[in-house]
């Protein structure tokens, strides 16, 4: 009952809007915008700037939903990775590094990182450049800083996103993203944007919407202010000795080399670890009978430009793979692993030819996916769960659609 109570008195503000006609939530959505209004004029946004940005700005509460929904949690690694790490995302990314090779090496000279990583960043960002987000900045960010928790992160990015349209580098109507104001090839949040935006093409203007050298060049400047170090891994995956306790992994917990490779741990390409006080951390993503990684300054650098190490990791095998990296070597822990985007879009055809109502067949497994998932799955006689994997693809190449 507690939690039950506790759960209700954190609803409960955003709940009542939510349930109130639209005029209550605009009403609150205007005074709020209003309040804001001195806020910006002390980050130099002028009153008149404020108000000509935000004239008819309207809530869009729908992006309140995804405020705890983020699949780098939520996902199973091995689902996370399929979709992000597959054959089709490393050849893209091979064929746009030799397209934009030469803005690549500038900004990896200029700020001493690894080419591979900042194109692996474009790519799970946003499939290079494809998938930029829909969803007005102002909007969503006016949005946040009204209504649901994380009020006080949202109106900074609020307020950083007005400076951005106000200095003219972005036209208004270019700056959409994601619900959570993420914009342009890599995705930078309005206030990282403004610390370490920079201009790679030299037309005066940090441009992330249609400049992917300043893309590129922008988050090269962010991995070598995270840590990035020249000529170092980020990791590799390792083998355990059998009873390896485990009991000491995490990112955090590094120890040196020497200390792992006299318990046992060895590379999984079969090499010995180096005999060096290199600092390491061992990370199971999966646990100890899934796949292991011995991870260096480097991944932490990765993993600062979203706190989550399933997508650091993302990254990482990326960059590897766009550099001819193989595959892991130790399956994941599960008898049922994740599909690719074609393997996704190969199940979306199949349940569209079956009738559901799928809509574009992109690979992206929304609601409507899920609900004809589960559908199938229940017909089917498998558990029902919504989830696209390689026995749901099995199960619908080999069975009959109903009623043929």
């Amino acid at each position: 009952m507690k939690i039950a109570r506790l759960a209700l008195s954190l609803c409960l503000p955003f709940c009542l809007f939510a349930a109130a006609p639209s005029g209550a939530a605009d009403a609150h959505f205007d005074a709020c915008l209003s309040s804001l209004r001195a806020d910006a004029a002390a980050k130099g946004v002028s009153n008149a700037a404020f108000d000509r940005l935000t004239r008819g700005l309207t809530p869009d509460m729908s992006v309140i939903e995804f405020l705890d929904y983020q699949p780098e949690f939520r996902t199973p690694i091995w689902d996370y990775l399929a979709s992000l790490v597959d054959d089709e995302r490393v050849a893209d990314g091979q064929a746009l590094r030799e397209k934009w090779a030469a803005s690549l090496a500038a900004a990896a000279d200029r700020y001493q990182v690894d080419p591979a990583t900042v194109i692996a960043i474009w790519g799970v960002e946003s499939n290079y450049g494809r998938n930029f987000g829909k969803r007005p900045l102002l909007t969503s960010l006016g949005t946040l800083s009204c209504f649901g928790r994380r009020q006080a992160y949202f109106r900074g990015e609020f307020l950083s996103t007005l400076k951005i349209l106000d200095a003219g580098d972005i036209a208004p109507e270019r700056l959409v993203g994601s619900w959570a104001g993420a914009f342009g090839h890599t995705q930078f949040m309005p206030s990282t944007f403004l610390r370490l935006a920079v201009d790679g093409d030299g037309d005066g203007k940090r441009d992330l919407m249609d400049s992917v050298p300043d893309a590129l060049a922008s988050t090269a400047n962010f991995l070598r202010k995270a840590g990035w170090r020249k000529g170092e891994p980020w990791g590799y995956e390792v083998s355990l000795p059998a009873g390896f306790d485990s009991s000491g992994a995490g990112r955090r917990n590094k120890q040196p080399l020497s200390q792992w490779a006299a318990r046992g741990v060895r590379r999984a390409d079969g090499q010995a670890l180096a005999a060096s006080n290199a600092a390491a951390g061992l990370l199971l993503p999966a646990g100890p009978k899934g796949p292991a990684f011995l991870v260096f300054t480097n991944f932490d650098a990765i993993y600062g430009y979203n706190a989550a190490e399933s997508y650091a990791l993302a990254i990482a095998l990326l960059a590897d793979r766009l550099q001819g990296g193989k595959a892991l070597v130790t399956p994941w822990p599960t008898d049922d692993p994740g599909l690719s985007r074609q393997e996704r879009r190969e199940v979306q055809t199949l349940l569209a030819a079956r009738g559901y109502p799928i809509g574009e067949i992109d690979g992206m497994i929304g609601s409507n996916s899920r609900q004809a998932i589960e559908a199938e799955q229940k017909r089917l006689g498998m558990p029902v769960n919504g989830r696209p994997g390689q026995k749901l693809l099995a199960a619908l190449r080999s069975a009959a659609p109903a009623g043929k």
